[in-house]
């Protein structure tokens, strides 16, 4: 036994303390796959919060996109820049490709990496909507474009323009290949990931992610608070998946889908005021419209586009109303196919809506339509069950005549009694019919019983 014992705990407990304090912080890893839009920047800006309350040294960030909507990329780029944590952006896996807003969020990380047989580029701005897509416009090649004053074409070059001096700033502001990044904006260049190596647009090429950050382990990189030193080489991996928020985010936030939720929801309303007190339509309308309203707000919308599927309803359902033989409803589903159409305006891949469901969804709203119209009108033609308009022509049996006024009796009509007048004398037994409602008093009128089935009705 030593002689102080004590000296020794307190020695063992230091050399704990030392490792407790050296040990390696964890490192967060995040996986974007597919179109960068509203619910993938909201995963990532949370990510990166997520990140920051686990006191991670690295965060890594899988990316595997076509390209995406510029304000959800330059969102997602503005957090990166303002990262206390240094960002690492590794296109996985092989056959990945970084393309577009992918180029553009590969430039502004800390760490660019890219797995074998990977590739990016393709950075060109679309002509509409703010829209990274993955393929250039086509414009002429070899030859001065004689028509540079037209307004088609300087909208061009002002989005051309400004993409090339945002990612060339992003270029510098990492050291990496601003001539190339310009190339990639100018004439939608791509690159392999060797090549991207080689021409020094990316930092590291890894097989995987423990390939990475052993290649990272002890590396300083610099952010907007200061040089941060890296032990990763075997720092524990948190991975953060999407949760149920951001896959709903995903769903709703699809432009088919929102275009669907729209519809639901002005066939529910349109149903609800058709037939009053049903509150299902109402309910469920209400919900689908505002979520499908949520939705557009994401996106990059043509208002033209909501317009005219507005008033494509608004023919569809005058349809139904009034007599024009079909050219108001022929006109609306018309007039909704061509607001679907340009309903989204870009041309990024994943944010458009297909033809196909267009066309079956025009004509299933005019059929939709047509059918509750129908139904709301039919129920405005059926006969009242109750009130006056009942009573009148209703047949009844005398059940009681005062001794003192034959003119007047009793009849059992409707659950209820009544007391009736006659112009003929009364009996007892008799068949009468009733002429008109005076207060609570009816005039009836003597008749003989032929219809035995009517009359049990009227009783």
């Amino acid at each position: 036994m030593p002689r102080h014992p004590l000296r020794w705990l307190l020695f063992v407990l230091c050399v704990l303390a030392v490792q407790s304090a050296t040990a390696a912080a964890p490192v967060t890893l995040l996986r974007v796959d597919g179109a960068i839009g509203p619910a993938s920047a909201d995963y990532l800006l949370r990510g990166l919060e997520h990140a920051r309350d686990e006191g991670a040294q690295l965060i890594v960030l899988e990316l595997d996109t076509p390209g995406g909507l510029d304000g959800s990329m330059r969102s997602i780029i503005k957090a990166i820049l303002a990262s206390p944590i240094p960002v690492a952006t590794y296109v996985t896996p092989s056959g990945a490709r970084a393309a577009s807003a992918g180029t553009y969020m590969l430039y502004a990380s800390h760490v660019a990496a890219m797995a074998p047989g990977t590739n990016l580029g393709a950075a060109t701005p679309v002509q509409i909507g703010g829209g990274m897509p993955g393929e250039p416009a086509e414009q002429p090649k070899g030859e001065k474009n004689d028509d540079a004053q037209a307004p088609g074409d300087a909208m061009s070059r002002k989005q051309v323009n400004d993409a090339a001096a945002y990612i060339r700033g992003l270029a510098q502001l990492r050291e990496r290949n601003a001539e190339w990044a310009e190339q990639a904006v100018r004439e939608a260049v791509s690159l392999s990931a060797s090549e991207a190596l080689e021409l020094k647009v990316i930092d590291y090429l890894a097989r995987d992610v423990a390939d990475l950050l052993r290649q990272l382990d002890g590396k300083t990189l610099a952010t907007i608070d200061g040089e941060v030193g890296l032990n990763t080489a075997n720092a524990q991996l948190i991975e953060h998946a999407p949760d149920w928020r951001v896959r709903l985010l995903a769903v709703i936030t699809n432009p088919s889908v929102a275009l669907i939720l729209m519809m639901i929801g002005i066939y529910g309303l349109i149903l609800e005021f058709s037939s009053p007190g049903m509150g299902g339509g109402g309910v469920l309308g209400g919900i689908c419209l505002i979520l499908a309203l949520y939705a557009l707000q994401l996106l990059p919308v043509n208002y033209a586009g909501v317009a005219l599927i507005l008033l494509g309803i608004a023919f569809m359902v005058a349809e139904g109303f009034l007599p024009s033989f079909g050219v108001l409803g022929i006109g609306g589903v018309a007039a909704f196919v061509a607001g679907a159409v340009i309903l989204i305006d870009t041309e990024v891949p994943g944010f458009g809506i297909l033809l196909s469901l267009i066309v079956p969804l025009g004509i299933a709203s005019a059929l939709l339509v047509f059918a509750i119209v129908s139904m709301a009108l039919k129920a405005r033609r059926q006969r009242l069950v109750g009130g006056d308009s009942e009573l009148i022509g209703s047949l009844a049996l005398i059940t009681a005549v005062p001794t003192n006024d034959p003119q007047r009796g009793w009849v059992h009509l409707q659950g209820e009694n009544w007391q009736v007048h006659s112009t003929a004398p009364l009996q007892i037994g008799q068949q009468v019919r009733v002429l008109a409602r005076q207060g609570l008093q009816l005039e009836v009128t003597a008749q003989p019983s032929t219809n035995r089935e009517e009359l049990n009705h009227g009783l």
